[in-house]
């Protein structure tokens, strides 16, 4: 059994491996000088960006670090001080950052400041970046702002300017796997397992340890790309990506969307099976609009996630061409990967690897999903682009 993870006091429980940045922000709540008015929390996909920042949103709104009950607030999302965009949707709107930038000048009615946390701030687009740049610039007194990104590259220079950048640590395989261990109870070797196939992302890592459906969809789903020959199977396997992508972020959401709707139809007095008056049905619409602009960012992470690991699983196989086959992600693949490295010309892996960088940027604008994949597996079955 690995060491126990040694873990900072409430409210900074749940950041874990972020030693210097918790020592930062600890200051800068219990110090006003220490204190800037915008942050900028900026890691790798996993590393804990929004844990960090809604623990330091409960630091910044208790009364004394004593105050658990405020801090315990923050994390239930029920503290009136405390306003955070958590945005399932593609991209963050104008008519949200124009709603997050009037609450800010909203004095604050129990905590010492109003926080507003934007846990993806790199999901905003030019137009809605300027909405925030005139809170940013003339910030409103006893209010924070606390951005999240994976880079500060994510958002514009004239945001970048404006705040404070902290900047998180990658852990390693070690590191994550004695964390899923202590957090999940999984045994050691598929702790390890997960932390390296995740590539360190904590929250995927903990998924893969404690649910046998993933890792198998997972490691069909690379199998079945190393099998990849010709124009069909490209096509085929495509389609098996989107259909396994396309079910897991259904339920994914199923759950929650149901919930969603059950509760507003609580809100507005609707009993269950009950018809919706006409009045309201535009209520309704709205949120189903909504639940299905998530579903098509679940979707897409879903895919960007397979992308992931097929970039790991082709870095693997570059690395084993120049001889450093002692550190892959993918292990359990090593004889195939082996033997694809002996087949394949170092160029031919490069134009696969720079294919799959290709894209997952244009999944970002809007490509269909299933032309997209088609076209990257054309590319893995003749080392040539389409």
């Amino acid at each position: 059994m690995p060491p126990a993870v040694t873990l900072a006091p409430f409210p900074w429980t749940d950041v874990w491996g972020q030693d210097d940045a918790v020592a930062a922000l600890r200051t800068a709540a219990s110090d006003p000088s220490a204190l800037s008015h915008a942050w900028l929390i900026t890691g790798p996909p996993g590393s804990g960006r929004s844990t960090l920042a809604y623990a330091f949103a409960a630091a910044l709104v208790a009364d004394s670090p004593d105050d658990e009950h405020a801090m315990r607030q923050v994390f239930a999302g029920t503290h009136p001080d405390v306003t955070a965009l958590r945005t399932d949707k593609v991209i963050i709107t104008i008519k949200e950052a124009r709603s997050l930038v009037e609450r800010s000048y909203f004095a604050p009615s129990a905590g010492r400041y109003r926080v507003i946390v934007v846990e993806d701030a790199d999901r905003m687009v030019e137009r809605t970046s300027n909405v925030l740049l005139k809170a940013l610039e003339e910030p409103p007194e006893n209010t924070v702002w606390i951005l999240c990104a994976p880079s500060e590259a994510d958002l514009l220079p004239t945001i970048r300017s404006r705040v404070r950048p902290l900047r998180l640590r990658e852990p390693d395989v070690d590191d994550v796997t004695r964390l899923i261990v202590q957090r999940t109870g999984a045994d050691e070797v598929t702790a390890e397992q997960a932390a390296r196939h995740s590539q360190r992302h904590i929250g995927m890592a903990q998924r893969l340890a404690t649910d046998d459906a993933a890792r198998q969809r997972r490691d069909t789903t690379l199998r079945s790309v190393l099998g990849v020959r010709g124009v069909g199977s490209a096509v085929e396997v495509a389609g098996h990506i989107i259909q396994a992508a396309t079910d897991d972020a259904k339920a994914l959401t199923a759950e929650r969307d149901a919930a969603e709707r059950a509760s507003l139809l609580r809100t507005v007095g609707i009993a269950e099976g009950q018809a919706v008056p006409p009045a309201l049905r535009s209520q309704i619409s709205a949120l189903e609009d909504d639940q299905k602009k998530r579903a098509t960012r679940s979707l897409r992470d879903g895919i960007d996630r397979v992308l992931t690991d097929l970039q790991s699983m082709f870095r693997d196989v570059v690395m084993l061409q120049y001889g450093r086959g002692e550190d892959l992600i993918n292990r359990e693949l090593r004889d195939d990967l082996s033997a694809m490295a002996h087949a394949w010309s170092v160029t031919r892996t490069l134009v696969v690897l720079d294919h799959l960088a290709e894209t997952r940027e244009s999944l970002e604008r809007n490509v269909a999903p299933t032309l997209a994949l088609e076209s990257l597996l054309v590319t893995v079955a003749s080392g040539r682009k389409p």
